[in-house]
This record gives structure tokens, C-alpha cells and sequence, in this order.
């Protein structure tokens, strides 16, 4: 009959990171993409970003105008100030 030896410790240990960086990379996804919907669909998020995390949205304007030449930016900044929010 044959013997169960038990695993090295470092393949346990290589296994357990593996998960826990898997893991990780599954929620930061997750994360990002909820941002970017939220960018996406609501212009009042956007003004929230505008007045509290600016950087996060110059970087949503950079993307769309670099992948599909977007004009967000120019019409978000005019809706607001047109609404007297800006």
C-alpha cells in the first residue's frame, strides 16, 4: 500500500499566494469596473469625481478621447456651468 506523505510546505505556501493573488485581482477588477460605469452613465458622479477626485476623472476624460475621441469633458463642463454648478 502506498504511503501519503504530506506536501512541502513551499508548495502550500505557493498555492495559498497564488489564491490570495488571484483573489485580489478579482475584486481590484471588480472595483474598477463599477468605477467606470459609474463614470460612464451618471454626470452627477462625474461632479462629485470633478470636486473631490479630480484625478481619477482626468483620466476617465484621457481615456475616452484617446480610444474613441470622446467630447465628455467639454460637454459635462458646459452642463454645469450652464446649471451653475462649476
Amino acid at each position: 500500500m502506498l504511503e501519503k506523505k504530506p506536501s512541502p510546505s513551499y508548495k502550500r505556501w505557493l498555492g495559498t499566494t497564488a489564491k490570495t493573488i488571484f483573489v485580489a485581482e478579482v475584486v481590484g477588477f471588480a472595483f474598477s469596473y463599477g468605477i467606470w460605469y459609474k463614470l460612464n452613465t451618471e454626470r452627477d458622479f462625474r461632479l462629485y469625481m470633478h470636486k473631490n477626485l479630480n484625478w481619477v476623472l482626468e483620466g476617465y476624460y484621457r481615456l475616452g478621447e484617446v480610444i474613441a475621441d470622446h467630447k465628455t469633458r467639454e460637454l459635462d463642463k458646459k452642463i454645469w456651468t450652464q446649471e451653475g454648478k462649476i
